[in-house]
């Protein structure tokens, strides 16, 4: 029976081969059937041991890859691995800082430099009337922003794992995967940009007691607007990014991800200003244009959640995946209301250029680092399993960095990629004159100081967070990245303000910041 079994191609996990199955696993009165699952249950033997978990790690490794996990010139060299392999799986454990870095540096450009485009961006709407005299859509400005990382970041995943395991391939099952996710995320969008104006004008009120419901309305319509466009657009480039990269048989993990992160930010950025300078327009003839505009998209909620529950890969995240999206918002909201308070003070003049490149990079790389564990993780068993190969779940910042297994090498390459990136990004700013500020030493370390520390405190969240979520049965994929990217804009932003603040106390004239 066995020598029957061996005549087929042998079963393959994440590109090593399995082994021969036992004859007495397939003791079935019908020979020549396939065995069940189930049958293999019943023995205590090695090779059954690694069928099982293989296949575990097959069915959710192979559709959470990661391009940052797959080194190509490691997938026909496992063809050679030995049978009696441990479930541990190989591609990880193989990589090498160089080829860590290698695969990073693409995307981590590609996505620099769409947050360099952003920065820019913001630095000239800054000087429009509508950010002048209703500056609360600065507090706006990180939260819709991350909106790539918990909206267009989750979608992304969604669809490359739909892809990956076969849900895609026919006409049917496609046009039911689109139109239900695209449904979920204009949900998603909506409410939190509705939610994110509610907390931009209590932000704003607070400090100063002064409350104008004119300009309430205006953020609520500029709000819900830009989300709801925002998402609407990003979601069909990944569609087509997922789409097209299948067809022409690529990983969409690979290339879907740094394309949300590339382009979130200066689609979402540009939209806002282009809706708040509209509806400000519009604000004093036309003050009944403000009102519609946020009860048409809020009209249009009862629509998108009767298609998105119709759908049953979606319908579980519309009842459960608020929490982290709304926590989310509001943490950004904070890092807003930093920015708010500071872009419009002379002595931080050229923060608003800076803001969404230390936010951008330090939340594509902690997002890049969250994904590597995860997968790691998934690769070992399912949410609440507790491997033996998995790290401790409160990891100290020396295992983060320093340990041996190949989560602390990714974490040093990713620390190391902060300094020569925000070199490259700093000097792509100055070279188009953005942000107002001469690039000194002194501003360079002060700025540098910052951008380091950022990714060092959001690396070491990362590592306890994505193991303490584990531990809690909830998949990191889904709960983390929300989380991390909004403490990035938080600590990035805070941190930024207070060098700038220090800038200031020590009288570096030559920096020229407030010029």
């Amino acid at each position: 029976m066995t020598s029957k079994l061996e005549q087929k191609e042998p079963p393959q996990a994440n590109g090593a081969v399995l082994p021969a199955v036992p004859g007495d696993c397939l003791g079935s009165p019908e020979r020549g059937q396939r065995p069940e699952p189930a049958d293999f249950l019943g023995h205590d033997s090695t090779g059954v041991e690694v069928v099982v978990l293989e296949s575990r790690a097959n069915a959710k490794g192979v559709r959470e890859e990661d391009a940052l996990l797959e080194n190509g010139s490691q997938s026909n060299e496992s063809d050679d691995t030995s049978t009696d392999r441990g479930p541990e799986p190989a591609s990880p454990l193989k990589e090498t800082s160089f080829s860590i870095g290698l695969q990073v540096l693409f995307p981590f450009l590609l996505a620099g430099f769409g947050t360099v485009a952003a920065g820019m961006v913001l630095d000239i709407v800054q000087h429009w009337d509508v950010f002048k005299y209703v500056t609360e859509v600065f507090i706006l400005v990180p939260a819709l922003l991350g909106l790539k990382g918990n909206l267009e970041m989750t979608l992304a995943s969604r669809l490359s794992t739909a892809a990956n395991i076969g849900q895609m391939d026919t006409p049917k099952e496609l046009w039911k995967m689109i139109t239900g996710n695209m449904a979920l995320i204009q949900v998603q969008a909506t409410v939190v940009g509705f939610l994110a104006s509610i907390a931009a004008v209590v932000f704003g009120w607070i400090p100063d007691g002064h409350f104008s419901l004119d300009h309430a309305v205006l953020l609520c319509a500029s709000s819900v607007a830009t989300a709801f466009i925002a998402s609407l657009v990003l979601g069909m480039i990944m569609i087509g990014v997922i789409i097209g990269s299948r067809r022409m048989g690529i990983n969409p993990d690979n290339v879907a991800t740094p394309i949300a992160a590339s382009l979130g930010d200066l689609i979402t950025l540009a939209l806002l200003s282009g809706f708040s300078w509209g509806l400000y327009k519009e604000l004093e003839s036309k003050a009944y244009v403000n009102p519609l505009v946020c009860a048409f998209f809020i009209s249009l909620l009862p629509l998108w959640v009767m298609v998105a529950k119709r759908n049953s890969a979606t319908r579980e995240v519309l009842y459960s995946g608020w929490e982290p999206v709304i926590i989310a918002m509001a943490i950004s909201s904070v890092g807003g209301l930093i920015l708010d308070r500071t872009v419009s003070d002379p002595n931080f003049a050229g923060m608003a250029v800076f803001t969404p490149v230390i936010n951008g990079v330090g939340g594509n790389l902690v997002a890049v680092q969250a994904s590597r564990i995860s997968t790691y993780l998934h690769m070992s068993g399912e949410p609440g399993d507790s491997p033996g190969t998995a790290p401790r779940r409160c990891p100290s910042p020396c295992s983060t960095f320093f340990s041996s297994d190949v989560n602390s090498r990714s974490a040093r390459v990713l620390f190391l990629l902060v300094v020569p990136g925000h070199l490259v990004f700093l000097y792509t700013i100055s070279s188009m004159q953005g942000g107002h500020t001469t690039l000194t030493l002194i501003f360079i370390v002060f700025y540098m100081t910052a951008a380091l520390l950022q990714v060092l405190i959001l690396l070491c969240i990362a590592d306890w967070m994505v193991h303490w979520m584990w531990g809690r049965h909830l998949d990191p994929d889904n709960f983390s990245i929300p989380y991390l990217t909004a403490l990035g804009d938080l600590i990035g932003t805070g941190l930024l303000a207070l060098s700038f603040h220090v800038l200031w106390l020590i009288g570096d004239r030559d920096s020229d910041v407030g010029d």
